[in-house]
């Protein structure tokens, strides 16, 4: 199965210039947050595989305008051609007082713990997808680009093939990593957008 991955910034390559050719070959596509609900929405227009997404800490439109054909994975565990995706969205909570789709890392824990049961019926899963990084794996050391430790837990204990994140751009101006490793997971930046296949 081949799945676009898309994250923080919408590609010219997709968006400016797009044409239905550059979907094919491709199962699914999968966002990982911060992304124009337009620009999903356009793409689910025009594809014709499932769009799924997990919130980014800058999705607060998506309450009043979700993005149109698309299927939000965000506190869920989604299953498609056999394929097992847990979604995880938001980032670490920066705001005072809070903010949509912002954690502090008690409270991402608390909602991995209500998705347990389901984790354990389906035996695990195959794709962890969410905005921010796990803890000390390219993340960075300001507060709302700190990863998640719990997510790194997540690894340890079900050691999915993939973990794919975003919002750690690729203008930073730190080291940008697209891809590494964590025990048995490949870890994805998704910034923009890449491709893997499971």
């Amino acid at each position: 199965m081949k799945i676009l991955l898309l994250a923080d910034e919408e590609s010219k390559y997709l968006y400016d210039f797009f044409d239905k050719s550059k979907l094919e070959g491709i199962d699914l596509i999968i966002s990982c947050g911060d992304l124009s609900p337009n620009y999903l929405s356009f793409l689910a227009t025009f594809s014709r595989v499932p769009i799924l997404y997990v919130h980014g800490n800058h999705d607060v439109c998506y309450k009043d305008t979700p993005p149109g054909g698309c299927t939000c994975i965000d506190g869920k565990l989604y299953e498609y051609k056999g394929i097992r995706i847990l979604g995880l969205g938001g980032s670490m909570e920066y705001k005072y007082g809070g903010a949509d789709h912002q954690y502090s890392e008690r409270a991402m824990r608390k909602r991995i713990r209500k998705l347990e049961p389901k984790i354990m019926w389906k035996k695990g899963f195959d794709i962890l997808v969410t905005h921010s990084p796990a803890y000390r794996i390219n993340d960075s050391d300001d507060i709302p680009h700190t990863g998640f430790k719990c997510f790194r837990m997540l690894m340890e204990k079900y050691k999915p093939q993939y973990f794919v994140h975003g919002h750690v751009h690729i203008n930073y101006g730190r080291d940008f990593v697209r891809e590494s490793k964590y025990q048995d997971t490949t870890i994805i930046n998704a910034y923009e957008r890449y491709i893997i296949e499971i």
